[in-house]
């Protein structure tokens, strides 16, 4: 029987199913439901895959050849990380306006200067400097970063840290994050910065760029003094600190606080699991946190954790695994003393409060006041001088763009060639293998059981897809089938059984099957998570399901030698790796059928969409270069239903 004609007679006999004298809805749907794999190994697969794909560190013998390693990966992880894709490069490039508004009075000792500048054409940050009313002709200055505060730069933890490092003879610039205090917003979700990535531009860029604005403000000063420039923050401000302080040489000393650890100890802690703008696509493949720290080496850095910390990055796990690393590189430089640690007890949960603020104010001391015998590292005091949000308050432009907007616009003229697929497909083919990061696996079967209900036979079956995954899979038959159907669904093989007894009357053989993330191949903990980890260590999980598709379809074909195979979808998310798949594999998948298919991916940024519910469909540069039409073009329209 052709798969045209099983296609056209598959949903009549689904309706005529209640005249069926062995027709039993409850069976098929019990047979789907019988498991397959261990449910630990989705998330045990996902793990040890991530980190066997983490780099380590070199094995370097001389100072000379780290600062030739270090400064090759600074380059690649900027160039090739950071600012990757042309608008990026065009925001690099972009000259900082910036803005000096009111000043208000501090304290004791300071006063605070409220500014704006611009990341990128359009979009703006806000920032606060806590100027000493008394200096020096030259002064260290200090770059404030917070994470996921939603106070902002009005926290008072941070406020206070600022307040005291000024009272000590220090500028200090308080700035606003992205998504956080002013700019707390929808549009600058952290989770929607991905819609920059589908249309092939960085969505790291615009927070780098918010550090290093923030460094060119800072060191504009007439005073600033830039061998004492100094940089700290907490939890996402460690993050930022580590990231800026690391790829900008121009940071002199750093104090992350509760805010990193290495990716190969991320993979196994799923409290340190990071947010887009800590898990990029594609930087372990550069550079990991480890190698981060280790080009701090030659400057001073205090790395602050907390021992019961919380939230994340506690440091009975995550501290060690940097120093293991950072110290022998610190040691070539004759510097091992100027990589410090401190661990907070009290209250030893996630915070930068007194006990952790003092740890800086030492370090500041003993780098930039090495002399100064007056210099005391006990906090001064300062609650009373905390302000509200409103009293720091900077003004905005009225319009200011955010990740949406910015994604909207990129991606009004993607794709850029949009008969690419028609003109070169086989070019086009290997374009989209590159960038899904298709891989063509072997698949070795083991059965995992069987039972027979009525006229129903199922057999289980895990399906091992090179290496490192398991595709945990049902097949179902009725009778002699004539060809086989891989049945592919976003809600898993339990929500099929409709579907599976209309090709089960129709003469089919059913293949259902639960790829990467979905059914039985969900992730257990903090899945979308892993799959922008998959997608940092240089990996794609559009790629990764597409891959495993066809090695399905091409082991039934090899497996059963009754019919062509096919594939039908059941939703948005698994037509759009099923269609991959169609498109890289058109001798071993006959025909396509999606139900319910993502039609556009412009409907990914239109919906304004986060990279926490659909993270196949954020594939990095994919509509740059193909939509669904392009990637139907590829597919062929003689074999799409």
């Amino acid at each position: 029987m052709s798969p045209h004609r099983t296609r056209s007679t598959a949903w009549a006999a689904l309706a005529a199913l209640t005249l069926s004298a062995h027709a039993d809805p409850h069976i098929v749907a019990g047979l789907l439901e019988h498991p397959v794999i261990d449910p630990d190994l989705p998330l045990s697969e996902v793990q040890a895959y991530a980190e066997a794909h983490v780099p380590l560190m070199p094995a370097v013998k001389s100072r000379a050849e780290w600062e030739q390693f270090a400064e090759q990966t600074r380059r690649d992880a900027l160039d090739k990380i950071v600012f990757r894709g042309e608008a990026a490069r065009q925001w690099r490039a972009a000259k900082t306006r910036v803005e000096w508004q009111e000043t208000i009075e501090g304290g004791p000792g300071y006063h605070i200067r409220k500014v704006r500048y611009e990341v990128l054409p359009g979009l703006w940050t806000v920032g606060l400097l806590y100027e000493p009313d008394q200096h020096a002709d030259k002064i260290p200055v200090h770059l404030a970063v917070n994470g996921h505060d939603g106070s902002g730069k009005a926290a008072p933890y941070k406020q206070i840290r600022c307040i005291n490092l000024a009272k000590r003879g220090v500028a200090s610039l308080n700035i606003e994050w992205l998504g956080m205090g002013q700019l707390r917003s929808e549009g600058f979700a952290h989770t929607r910065m991905n819609q920059l990535d589908l249309c092939g531009v960085s969505g790291l860029a615009p927070h780098y760029l918010d550090m290093s604005r923030g460094l060119d403000v800072l060191l504009s000063l007439p005073y600033a003094d830039p061998q004492r420039v100094a940089v700290s923050g907490l939890s996402g401000g460690g993050w930022q600190t580590i990231t800026i302080s690391s790829l900008d040489p121009r940071v002199t000393l750093c104090n992350p606080v509760a805010g990193y650890s290495s990716f190969r100890t991320r993979v196994r802690f799923t409290s340190d699991l990071g947010d887009s703008e800590q898990t990029p696509n594609d930087l372990a493949t550069v550079a990991d946190y480890a190698h981060l720290t280790a080009m701090l080496a030659g400057r001073g850095a205090l790395l602050t954790f907390n021992a019961r910390d919380n939230c994340c990055f506690a440091a009975d796990h995550a501290m060690q695994p940097l120093l293991d690393a950072a110290g022998p590189i610190f040691e070539l430089y004759g510097q091992a003393n100027r990589l410090r640690t401190h661990v907070n007890q009290d209250p030893g949960t996630h915070n930068f409060e007194v006990d952790n603020r003092e740890a800086l104010y030492r370090v500041v001391g003993e780098e930039f006041f090495p002399n100064d015998k007056n210099y005391n590292a006990e906090e001064i005091h300062s609650f009373s001088e905390v302000k509200t949000a409103a009293q720091l308050q900077v003004e905005l432009p009225g319009e200011n763009t955010d990740f949406h907007q910015l994604a909207v616009k990129l991606s009004q003229s993607l794709p850029r060639d949009p008969q690419f697929a028609k003109t070169n497909p086989e070019a086009a083919r290997s374009k989209l293998a590159e960038i899904v990061k298709y891989k063509p696996h072997a698949v070795s079967a083991k059965k995992a059981g069987s039972e027979t209900r009525g006229d129903t036979k199922a057999t289980f079956w895990q399906l091992h897809a090179g290496a490192d995954w398991t595709i945990p899979a049902v097949e179902l038959v009725r009778g002699e089938p004539k060809d086989t159907t891989i049945l592919i669904a976003d809600g898993g093989r339990k929500s099929v059984a409709a579907n599976a007894e209309a090709l089960l009357a129709s003469g089919q053989r059913v293949l259902a099957i639960d790829p990467f993330y979905f059914g039985e191949s969900k992730i257990a903990q903090k899945d979308w998570l892993y799959a922008i980890l998959v997608a940092a260590v240089g990996d794609r999980p559009l790629g990764i399901q597409a891959s495993e598709v066809a090695a399905v379809a091409r082991w039934s074909a090899e497996q059963f030698k009754d019919g062509p195979t096919s594939l039908e979808t059941i939703g948005p998310r698994s037509s759009v790796f099923a269609l991959v798949a169609t498109a890289l594999e058109p001798k071993a998948i006959s025909s396509l059928n999606t139900r319910d298919p993502l039609t556009s991916l412009h409907q990914v940024i239109d919906e304004n969409r986060k990279v926490d519910q659909t993270p196949e469909l954020f594939c990095f540069g994919l509509l740059e270069a193909f939509d669904v039409p392009q990637l139907k073009d590829l597919a062929g329209a003689e074999r799409l239903r």
